[in-house]
């Protein structure tokens, strides 16, 4: 395989496990992730791994295992993100409308400003849970054949990195997209303004509507500034909802 010397758009790829339950095949990725120019990795869970396993499986590639990053919840690891995408077949129970393929997924990737993007791959047995594909702005499926649909968990690290590294990234320099919790912070804000208006009918409206800018505004990558006029659309909307509603009195 040609070498593939710019490694500036992998510093950015973070690679989140969520609860692997085989040190093996962590130490599988690592080495799926090495291959790829790819050294970030997280683990979310407090599980204990078999350092032989992991160091067995990981080879050359034992330094990503040395310097992994551990948090207890997904919601740690993705706090500081710009861009999330959980690695999966599911659509989670408030639907995803955006689903790539590995493909055009670097493509989105390589369209976004500077910060982090992770890749959240689901335990060996069952994957991610609809919870978790929550938490993310989309996903990403990897094309399989029906009869057997099922990939082991470091070939999907390896096909999704193998895409990104092809793609040979270069994103958008001089603008910083707001991370995660920022995302959280604003959507927590215009969802009270709109409650505030009668705008929710159902409890499961407000959640619906919530994950729904979530996932709107992390996809867009905005600025500070940026966000902060969206903001003010909802503050400005509930003032004058308000002022109409006071006139009519």
């Amino acid at each position: 395989m040609e070498k593939n010397t710019n490694t500036k758009w992998a510093d950015r790829i973070e690679i989140v496990l969520v609860e692997t339950q085989d040190g093996a095949n962590i130490g599988s990725v690592c080495r799926a992730m090495k291959t790829m120019g790819l050294t970030r990795l997280t683990i979310v869970g407090d599980r204990e791994y078999d350092e032989n396993r992991v160091r067995t499986l990981a080879l050359h590639a034992s330094d990503l295992w040395e310097n992994v990053r551990r948090t207890s919840t997904l919601d740690e690891a993705l706090s500081d993100s710009i861009f999330s995408v959980g690695a999966t077949r599911r659509r989670g129970k408030f639907r995803k409308m955006s689903a790539y393929s590995p493909e055009q997924l670097a493509q989105k990737i390589s369209s976004l400003p500077e910060g982090k993007v992770s890749i959240v791959f689901g335990r060996e047995s069952d994957g991610l849970r609809d919870d978790e594909v929550n938490k993310c702005a989309s996903i990403c499926t990897i094309p399989t054949s029906p009869l057997f649909p099922s990939l082991n968990l470091s070939q999907a690290v390896q096909i999704i990195s193998y895409a990104l590294f092809t793609g040979n990234m270069e994103y958008k320099s001089g603008m910083v997209a707001v991370e995660k919790n920022r995302i959280g912070r604003a959507v927590e804000g215009m969802s009270s303004h709109l409650e505030a208006i009668g705008y929710y009918k159902w409890d499961e409206e407000k959640k619906w509507t919530e994950q729904f800018l979530s996932d709107v505004i992390e996809r867009a990558a905005l600025s500070e500034s940026e966000l902060q006029r969206f903001e003010k659309i909802f503050t400005k909307t509930e003032s004058i909802v308000k002022f109409k509603n006071q006139e009519e009195e």
